[in-house]
């Protein structure tokens, strides 16, 4: 029988099997109402710094990213890559013409949860096919009895992008929109950020996917930006890292209650180049090989002072350009098996 490559149920689990992104041909997409509404919301369109990136950028997130692949086999890690990809060329849709942007952060586009691996409704209009460089090891997860699940297409109408004037989403409710790094699984319980780029339509339809082995809780007015892993990073059974700036004991997700709770506020901003897609908050962006060992941006000392203070091991790596190509370790990563068995951790 079988034996589904695709097993995880939490962030902290000995790891497997991971996929690390490339930044081969990235860019910045044409300034549409996505792009101006979820990456750039503060600039004019025509500041937008649209097309590839800067050399160096690229050259540089390259060498990182090879180490960091040569960091998670030393530790007997499984590394896959997703194939390079012409991201410069346009396509469309029945409504609107678009152009891609990476395959740098995976972390974005492909949500694995369990034995499933799933293609999320991406709220970018750019980002809508980027799944298909990675339709070969897709491929063999399924053919080793993966659940593959593509969820519905979004159509990503100009009306789907609403005004953020008084701290309202960028996304209206008209169809399920989420990018997969608006969750974050803690066994049977998964956190599902509403925000900018994902609605609540989004987490319904995820939890009918998942079904009753799993409650998807919303969580939202903690960071209205993106993604949850620059508010919270899973460290072990018991133990998180949370965003000082956005998380306080009275706003806290009443899942971690219970928990130990490391309220994070001395992260160093690494700086950018351009204009950035994410905050200095990408620093805490870091990634749980297994319980005792975080491979943590190498700049962010008071970080790894304060995970080794709770007994964990890091190793300290670089990714020098994370504010600009949108993403930390976390980020440019998706475990994909851990060795560990589904439980709740309440």
């Amino acid at each position: 029988m079988a034996t589904s490559l695709v097993r995880t149920h939490n962030d902290w689990d000995p790891l497997e099997e991971i996929i690390v992104g490339r930044i081969e041909g990235a860019r910045v997409p044409k300034p549409d109402v996505s792009v101006t509404a979820i990456d750039y919301p503060d600039l004019d369109p025509a500041e937008v710094p649209s097309g590839p990136l800067p050399l160096r950028v690229v050259e540089e997130t390259a060498e990182d990213l090879a180490l960091l692949t040569e960091a998670l086999e030393k530790q007997g890690v499984r590394v896959r890559r997703p194939d390079v990809h012409d991201h410069a060329r346009r396509f469309r849709s029945l409504d609107w013409e678009s152009e891609g942007a990476s395959n740098v952060c995976p972390r974005d586009v492909l949500l694995a949860v369990g034995d499933a691996i799933i293609e999320t409704p991406m709220a970018l209009r750019s980002r809508q096919y980027e799944t298909l460089s990675y339709r070969a090891v897709l491929s063999e997860y399924s053919e080793s009895g993966a659940r593959w699940i593509a969820a519905p297409r979004p159509r990503l109408l100009d009306r789907s992008y609403i005004s953020l004037g008084g701290g309202n989403y960028a996304l209206d409710e008209s169809e399920p929109i989420f990018d997969a790094a608006n969750v974050l699984r803690v066994g049977r319980d998964i956190l599902y950020q509403v925000s900018c780029s994902g609605n609540r339509s989004g987490g319904r339809w995820l939890q009918s996917v998942l079904g009753p082995s799993y409650s998807v809780h919303p969580v939202e007015h903690l960071y209205i930006a993106t993604h949850i892993d620059t508010t919270f990073t899973l460290v072990r059974p018991g133990l998180v890292v949370a965003n000082a700036a956005r998380v306080s004991r009275d706003n806290l997700p009443a899942l971690f209650r219970t928990w130990d709770v490391i309220y994070f506020d001395e992260v160093i901003d690494i700086g950018y180049t351009g204009a950035p897609i994410c905050s200095p908050w990408v620093g805490m962006n870091f990634l749980m090989v297994h319980p005792e060992l975080a491979i943590v941006d190498h700049r962010q000392g008071a970080l790894i002072r304060e995970l080794e203070r709770w007994g964990v091991h890091v190793l300290p790596l670089s990714i020098r350009h994370a504010r600009t190509i949108g993403g930390g370790f976390h980020c440019v990563t998706l475990d994909v098996r851990r060795r560990g068995e589904l439980e709740s951790y309440r």
